[in-house]
C-alpha cells in the first residue's frame, strides 16, 4: 500500500510501500485488497487446479472419473439393491446430477476448511490478503465442476435421445445463481471451520465425517418426494436442498420444492458468509500464535 509521510524534522515527504497499522476491528474487512491482489489469486487458482493431480497418470481426468464411479456405485447400491425411487428418471442420470452438484460444494468446504493450518508456512513469511487462499480454492473448484458438468450434459443427451422422460426447463438458466449460492455456502462454512481449527484441531477430523453426514441430509441420492411429510421439514431446513431440487427441475423437469425456496438458501448463504468473513478477519490477526 503506497502512502506519503511528512517527517517533522525536515518536512521532506518520503514514499513508503507499506504502512503498518494497529490491529483492526472485526468489521474492517478490507475486501478491496482482494481486487488489488487479483494476479496472485489467478496464480493460486492455476496452482490448485494443476497441482492436485500433477504427478498422476490420468491427470485432470480424475475430475471426471470420480463422479462417474460414484454414480455407478450409487446406481448399484441404491438403485438396484435398495430399490430407491428416482422419480421415474434413469438411476444413473439421477445420481450423476446429484453428485455433479454435490461434489462442488463438498470440495469447496473441505478445501477451505484447512486454510490456516495448511498455509501457515506461507502466512508467516509473506503478506497478502489471507482470504485470497479460500477464494482461489472456490474458483478453481469451479473449473473442475465445469468438466463434470460437461460429462453430465453428455449423459443427459444420451438418455434423452434414448427415450428417457427428461425435459429441459427455463430454470436451467439459474445454474450460475445456484453455483454462486453453493460456493458462498461452501466458502462460509469452510472459513468458519478453518478459523476454529487454529485452536481446536479436532475439527479437522470431524469435517470429512460431517460432509458425508450432510450429504445424506441432502436429497442427493434420493428425491425429496420419497421422504415422509413428518421428516420433510428437516430436509427443507437444509439450505442445500432447494439448490439440488431446482437443479433437477431445470434439467429434468421434476422437483418436490417450490423454486422460490432458493431465496431461503440465498439468505442463509449471506448470513453464513458474513459470519465466516468476520471470524476469519478476526482470527487472521493472531492465528500465528496458536497454529
Amino acid at each position: 500500500m503506497n502512502a506519503q509521510i511528512t517527517t517533522p524534522a525536515n518536512g521532506v515527504e518520503e514514499n513508503w510501500t507499506m504502512v503498518i497499522r494497529p490491529q483492526r476491528a472485526w468489521w474492517d474487512l478490507r475486501l478491496g485488497d482482494l481486487w488489488r491482489y487479483r494476479d496472485l489469486i489467478r496464480l493460486l487458482i492455476w496452482r490448485d487446479f494443476v497441482a492436485q493431480y500433477k504427478q498422476t497418470i490420468l491427470g485432470p481426468l480424475w475430475y471426471v472419473i470420480n463422479p462417474i464411479l460414484s454414480s455407478v456405485i450409487f446406481t448399484v447400491i441404491f438403485g438396484n439393491v435398495a430399490k430407491l425411487s428416482t422419480d421415474g428418471l434413469p438411476p444413473f442420470l439421477f445420481y450423476t446430477a446429484g453428485t455433479t452438484l454435490w461434489l462442488y460444494f463438498s470440495m469447496c468446504l473441505t478445501s477451505t476448511a484447512n486454510t490456516f493450518t495448511a498455509n501457515a508456512g506461507i502466512f508467516g513469511k509473506v503478506y497478502f490478503p489471507r482470504l485470497a487462499i479460500p477464494v482461489s480454492t472456490v474458483v478453481s473448484n469451479l473449473i473442475s465442476f465445469a468438466l463434470r458438468f460437461a460429462v453430465f450434459l453428455g449423459f443427459l443427451l444420451y438418455f434423452y435421445f434414448s427415450g428417457a422422460e427428461v425435459r429441459l426447463t427455463w430454470w436451467a438458466a439459474f445454474l450460475p445463481a445456484l453455483l454462486a449460492i453453493m460456493a458462498g455456502l461452501g466458502l462460509g462454512f469452510g472459513i468458519i471451520v478453518s478459523s476454529l481449527t487454529t485452536k481446536y484441531r479436532d475439527l479437522q477430523q470431524l469435517v470429512v465425517f460431517g460432509v458425508q453426514l450432510l450429504m445424506y441430509a441432502t436429497p442427493v441420492i434420493y428425491p425429496l418426494s420419497t421422504v415422509p411429510e413428518t421428516w420433510r421439514w428437516f430436509l427443507l431446513a437444509n439450505p442445500l436442498t432447494p439448490l439440488v431440487e431446482v437443479f433437477r427441475l431445470g434439467f429434468f423437469g421434476v422437483s418436490s420444492v417450490e423454486p422460490l425456496s432458493v431465496l431461503y438458501s440465498f439468505a442463509f448463504m449471506c448470513v453464513t458468509l458474513l459470519i465466516g468473513v468476520l471470524i476469519f478477519n478476526h482470527v487472521e490477526n493472531t492465528f500465528m500464535d496458536t497454529v
